[in-house]
């Protein structure tokens, strides 16, 4: 008897968990919004000006590089010209 009811409460905690864990009231928020500081939007702006100088910095990208360009033939167009 005593089995079965540790069994009973077993089965019962372990469907009750997911459902304790389900309620938004009980939870710890994990980021609570704060009024930024003026502060903290100085360096937030600070920060974005350092990184667009950053990306200036950066050169433009140069065409694609073709790996296989020195295997094909250079010019299949002369083909087709040659044919006609």
């Amino acid at each position: 008897m005593l089995r079965i009811l540790l069994q009973a409460g077993a089965i019962i905690a372990f469907f009750t968990g997911p459902a304790f864990a389900q309620n938004p009231s009980l939870s710890v928020p994990l980021n609570p919004k704060t009024p930024t500081t003026q502060e903290e939007i100085d360096k937030q702006k600070a920060a974005d000006r350092a990184y667009e100088a950053a990306m200036r910095k950066i050169p433009d990208k140069k065409s694609s590089v073709d790996p296989w360009g020195n295997i094909r033939p250079s010019s299949p167009a002369a083909a087709k010209n040659k044919q006609q």
